[in-house]
């Protein structure tokens, strides 16, 4: 299963949206904006991963971001699009 993370608040996140929507790419959504759990789950894996290390210093949160099971990680649209 694939997972999408994104913000209600990303201005990119409408973007991955309407991709994985276009392509029938079924994916679990998960707003790390609506709710604390969620955003914690998030943060705590975004600030242990070294990922997202050059992410962080050009001060992103890192949305929206696709992880597949096997703990392939994209950030961008670009990159997923590739696979």
């Amino acid at each position: 299963m694939i997972k999408l993370f994104i913000s209600s608040l990303c201005p990119d996140c409408p973007a991955a949206l309407d991709y994985v929507k276009k392509h029938g790419i079924k994916v679990q959504i998960i707003d790390i904006t609506s709710s604390m759990k969620a955003l914690k789950f998030y943060l705590k894996y975004r600030d242990r991963h070294p990922y997202f290390k050059s992410i962080k210093r050009e001060g992103k949160v890192g949305v929206p971001l696709f992880m597949i099971d096997n703990g392939r990680r994209f950030y961008t649209l670009e990159e997923f699009s590739r696979l």
